[in-house]
């Protein structure tokens, strides 16, 4: 398959590893940005947008899913970076009805960490819940938490836009798309929405989702097992936006400011999202509001993905999780200093600061694991051996 785009000599092995995911891994079409010191050395893309048909442009978009939650976190850095939201805050000094059934003590740092005991609801979500913002933060504000906030850590995979983005909502008193864009999509020059514009529907590359398999991660074997599950409430409390064919590309779920899974973008926006991050801030945000961006807070075994998982304030950090069952093996290979996000299927967005990169891989064909999967890893691992680190395991370290 023809791929197109630059990069750099010193990063060669990136290319030839974007060619040989296209060639040998299943890739249908995809595309990869890496940015070091704030200069593009890697630019690619290639393959089919929409077999077998129509390639993958330099401009082609797609659905990031959980990618999302990096854009959405950051909103928030954005406002306590300014002094207007108190992250050690309890939520209801901003979003009182937030309150009820246990959830007073819940603070702001507590939905940004998986910590809220509110990955899921039990209350039954009507067809396009999603797609209705009121609807989903009255809901979530009148439910009872799973566990105490702040005492064990559990995947908010749909949810975590809402909560953190009603908060943002209500500080900001802008939605958290249009939040998104005036205060970081636009002054960054990003083609990356949260909410996407009619205008661009054509250019998004469909999701083509990942092969059946009989050996499934742990998340989704007990979903199907056991129906009480946060694991099964998750994916099957949602509207039917995820277990619909085809609603979660369609024009109103694409409409729709899901800060959850919602984003599209391509390579480009993704590592664009961290490049100033990846430069001490970048006039983003302050050197002090990063420093407290990049530390896990939440680590061990996830309540609902049933692996272990690690969280900084909004971001997932590295875990190798290679000694687990082959289902469950794929994690997050970049070094400890980082902090991203990956995407369901594979795509992924995070910077290094020490490293000084930041890094952007989306694709439209989907693996099955809950991490990066093995095309992306090998991109990651390709970037950070051009840097000169060192591999133990599945993470990376600087050589000093």
């Amino acid at each position: 398959m023809t791929v197109e785009g630059t990069c750099e000599p010193r990063f060669t092995e990136v290319a030839e590893e974007f060619e040989r995911n296209l060639r040998e891994r299943g890739e249908i079409g995809a595309s990869v940005c890496v940015i070091v010191d704030g200069e593009t050395v890697v630019d690619l893309w290639g393959g089919s947008a929409v077999p077998p048909g129509r390639p993958w442009r330099r401009d082609t978009v797609g659905h990031v899913w959980s990618c999302t939650k990096g854009a959405t976190a950051l909103c928030a850095h954005l406002l306590a970076d300014r002094g207007e939201l108190d992250l050690d805050a309890p939520v209801t000094r901003y979003w009182p009805e937030y309150g009820a059934n246990g959830k007073e003590g819940t603070l702001v740092r507590h939905l940004l960490a998986h910590q809220s005991g509110l990955p899921v609801v039990r209350t039954p979500l009507p067809k396009g819940a999603f797609y209705d913002w009121k609807q989903m933060t009255e809901t979530l504000a009148a439910e009872e938490p799973f566990w105490p906030p702040g005492t064990r850590h559990g995947y908010q995979g749909l949810l975590f836009g809402f909560l953190v983005g009603e908060v943002v909502r209500r500080v900001s008193g802008r939605s958290l798309g249009t939040f998104f864009r005036e205060e970081i999509a636009e002054p960054l020059g990003l083609e990356f929405w949260l909410g996407l514009p009619e205008e661009h529907e054509g250019r998004v590359a469909p999701t083509i989702p990942a092969d059946p398999s009989a050996d499934l991660p742990a998340f989704y074997r007990t979903a199907f097992a056991d129906p009480a599950s946060t694991a099964a409430l998750l994916i099957g409390n949602d509207g039917g936006y995820l277990l619909t064919p085809g609603e979660s590309d369609s024009r109103a779920a694409h409409a729709a400011e899901i800060g959850a899974v919602g984003a599209i973008t391509n390579a480009r926006g993704l590592a664009g999202l961290y490049r100033p991050l990846s430069l001490g801030g970048g006039g983003l945000v302050s050197a002090e509001r990063l420093a407290l961006m990049a530390p896990a807070v939440s680590a061990g075994t996830d309540a609902v993905l049933q692996v272990p998982t690690r969280f900084s304030l909004g971001f997932a950090k590295a875990v190798d999780n290679g000694y687990l069952p082959p289902a469950d093996r794929e994690g997050i290979g970049y070094t400890e200093t980082a902090f991203g996000h990956p995407g369901m299927g594979g795509s992924v967005g995070f910077c290094d600061p020490p490293a000084r990169l930041a890094f952007g891989y989306t694709m439209n064909k989907q693996g099955p694991g809950l991490g990066i999967n093995p095309r992306g890893q090998a991109l990651v691992d390709a970037v950070y051996r051009a840097l000169g680190h060192r591999q133990a395991g599945s993470l990376w370290y600087r050589p000093d």
